[in-house]
């Protein structure tokens, strides 16, 4: 199994209630879409001590089908829609679960 988090930083502009309950949606209505995709959770509550708006927390079967995910054309006009608009910058990390 593989997880794929990412930790973004939205535009000051569209740091809203609306654009992360949009992103949360829109990711997290990927569930069920796109094989190899076992979970799939945004969290846009972040506490006073973080430093990032909006996270994301998904797993797959394996890492290809993370790779499957990343050029899923439903995945991609999710990020091309409602993400990449509106985020400044973006961290990545994904890991191997043994």
């Amino acid at each position: 199994m593989v997880n794929h988090v990412i930790l973004w930083n939205l535009k000051e502009e569209f740091n809203t209630e609306l654009i992360k309950n949009n992103i949360k949606a829109e990711l997290e209505g990927l569930k069920g879409k796109i094989s190899g995709l076992l979970e799939i959770k945004v969290y846009i509550e972040p506490l006073a001590t973080s430093n990032c708006d909006v996270m994301l927390f998904s797993s797959f079967e394996s890492a290809e089908a993370l790779a499957v995910y990343a050029s899923h054309p439903e995945h991609v006009r999710v990020a091309d829609e409602f993400v990449r608009p509106y985020t400044k910058s973006r961290v990545c990390m994904d890991y191997t679960v043994q």
